[in-house]
């Protein structure tokens, strides 16, 4: 029987990047801006700081604002499972040969965790630097704890004991994939997707070849509604702004300006960690990377969801960066979900903000906690917007740190989930242009 890789020609899902450009070419990043500008005022208007309405029709107003970006929001999650779900498995069908795929995913593997570990200690190290938590009122946080905290509690889980271990390992790969889908478990739905793959492409071509013709569908069908969702993007951020500023108010967003500008220089130190490594192992000059990547990472900024321009990252690396189609439509949807590094680093920067505000003294057995738990964690998200929020939950609770702090950051988060998001795709781009070096081999087109 012939190598079914030889014959295979999965159809790539840079092809769908059609529905991203007329989104750069309206400028949708700008209007974003805009939107968050008009957001901010309107919520200053209609907030407890001008007291033009009462708070209680305030809250109205601003739950019919945030109607918007809850359909947004809901639109996204819809499409994350199937489209992570088929472009990983087309992914691999893109191998070349079974042993490149092999070698790269060793590779991969160890390249995610070891960066994932490299953020959350950027995070940990610009927090206790810097220590936010120490320029918040206590009448401040009295007041926003007050706050409706939109965190599913059953969502949150406990580092397991040493003898639990083995039952966790074990129950990684799930008895029911169809439950894992709907319980959006995203690190068992890559996992089902990857052996599901590496079985398709271990079959004969006749049978896998109306598969892979379905998983193109469904990514057509995918894509058709994130750009369907787009359409609410600035409306999504302006409601969602204008909701959380009549909610708290602009004096709290002020006194979160220090803990707000923490994560960003995080980011960016993060952003310097992944040029080196474009410099030194990809080999390519800084300002031609940024030049290349800008127009993906200015729409997965202005989308918060790194999975909804995974057509416009797989165009970018091959035909800007050059990097072959068997390493991009591999990693990009794998990225999309396993390497969340903006989103770790946050995650230790908010734990150790969130201690400093309780006083809640951290060990080094803690701050080892955290890492382990943010890597856990981050690996199995799924690639949409908020998704943070319901990380950090876990990552608190398993520290000691009360999640209800989770209330005193949620007003700050959309800009700051819009950043990291946007350092998540810069990641996903770098990590191409590494592992493409990394593993070698000659450039085959598809």
């Amino acid at each position: 029987m012939n190598n079914p890789l030889n014959v295979l020609h999965p159809r790539s899902l840079k092809n769908l990047t059609i529905h991203m450009h007329s989104l750069i070419r309206s400028r949708l990043w700008l209007k974003i801006l805009v939107a968050m500008f008009l957001g901010i005022m309107t919520g200053i208007l209609l907030g407890p700081t001008t007291g033009l309405v009462p708070r209680e029709t305030g809250a109205v107003i601003g739950s019919w604002l945030a109607m918007p970006g809850q359909i947004f929001l809901g639109m996204i999650q819809m499409i994350v499972v199937p489209l992570v779900f088929a472009s990983i498995i087309t992914g691999l069908a893109a191998s070349e040969d079974m042993e490149q795929l092999s070698k790269m995913g060793t590779r991969l593997a160890f390249y995610f965790v070891a960066t994932t570990v490299v953020a959350i200690v950027i995070g940990l190290m610009v927090a206790l630097t810097i220590q936010p938590g120490l320029f918040i009122d206590g009448s401040t946080l009295e007041e926003t704890m007050g706050a409706e905290t939109p965190i599913d509690q059953e969502e949150m889980v406990d580092a397991p004991d040493f003898v639990g271990i083995p039952e966790v390992i074990t129950s990684i790969l799930p008895q029911n994939p169809l439950g894992a889908m709907v319980d959006r478990e995203m690190f068992q739905i890559v996992l089902i997707a990857i052996i599901f793959g590496i079985a398709l492409i271990s079959t004969a071509s006749t049978y896998a070849e109306p598969l892979l013709e379905l998983l193109g569908a469904i990514q057509e069908v995918c894509m058709t509604i994130v750009r369907w969702a787009m359409l609410l993007a600035p409306f999504a951020v302006f409601g969602m702004l204008a909701q959380t500023t009549i909610t708290t108010g602009i004096d709290a967003l002020l006194g979160m300006a220090i803990y707000v500008l923490t994560v960003l220089l995080g980011l960016l130190i993060l952003l310097g960690v992944y040029m080196l490594l474009v410099m030194v192992v990809g080999r390519k000059n800084p300002l031609e990377f940024f030049q290349a990547v800008r127009e993906v990472v200015l729409l997965a900024f202005s989308t918060s969801s790194s999975a909804a321009v995974m057509p416009l990252s797989i165009q970018v690396a091959e035909e800007k960066l050059g990097v072959r189609p068997s390493t991009s439509q591999f990693l990009i949807p794998l990225g999309a979900t396993i390497n969340m590094n903006g989103t770790a680093l946050y995650q230790g920067v908010a734990a150790i903000f969130l201690a400093q505000v309780f006083a809640v003294e951290l060990t080094l057995a803690s701050m080892l906690l955290i890492i382990v738990m943010t890597v856990g964690a981050s690996i199995g998200s799924s690639a949409t917007p908020g998704v943070g929020m319901v990380i950090l939950a876990s990552v608190l609770a398993s520290v000691g740190i009360p999640p209800s702090g989770i209330a005193l950051i949620i007003g700050v988060d959309r800009i700051l989930d819009m950043s990291r998001t946007a350092i998540n795709v810069m990641g996903d781009l770098t990590a191409c242009l590494v592992m493409d070096r990394w593993v070698g081999g000659p450039n085959l087109e598809q």
